[in-house]
């Protein structure tokens, strides 16, 4: 195996995975059915075009995550600068959604993505430090 690939560790490529699986279960609902699940979820106002572009959003950052799992390190590199930068406004996006009265389910996109951020940022300062 490459030198490059073995500095990347295992358990950040299984997080890719996971990452991907996580995206598919919003993403396609999202893309297909916003109004359905977007009312399910609490939300009353549901605008399907914002709704199809979060599930596609998800869609490209997913299957992303899935084809790039064994990438080099450089391109582990560049995935977490785009994941950190997703999540990150993510958090900040649904933070102020909740705090101008979103929807109770708000607070569990909120902690899905601020465990990803946790998990991306972690890594993503992992990667830095090896040589």
């Amino acid at each position: 195996m490459n030198s490059d690939l073995k500095n990347v560790p295992q358990s950040l490529r299984i997080w890719f995975v996971i990452h991907f699986a996580v995206d598919m279960l919003f993403a396609i609902p999202l893309l297909f059915f916003p109004e359905f699940i977007m009312v399910q979820l609490g939300w009353i106002v549901v605008d399907p075009i914002t709704s199809r572009l979060v599930g596609a959003a998800l869609l490209g950052i997913g299957v992303e995550s899935l084809l790039g799992r064994n990438a080099s390190r450089e391109v582990f590199l560049a995935m977490l600068n785009l994941k950190i930068i997703w999540a990150l406004g993510a958090v900040l996006g649904i933070g102020l959604g909740i705090r101008a009265g979103g929807p109770p389910a708000a607070w569990l996109f909120l902690v899905i993505f601020a465990i990803f951020l946790g998990v991306w940022v972690y890594y993503r300062y992992k990667l830095r430090v090896r040589t």
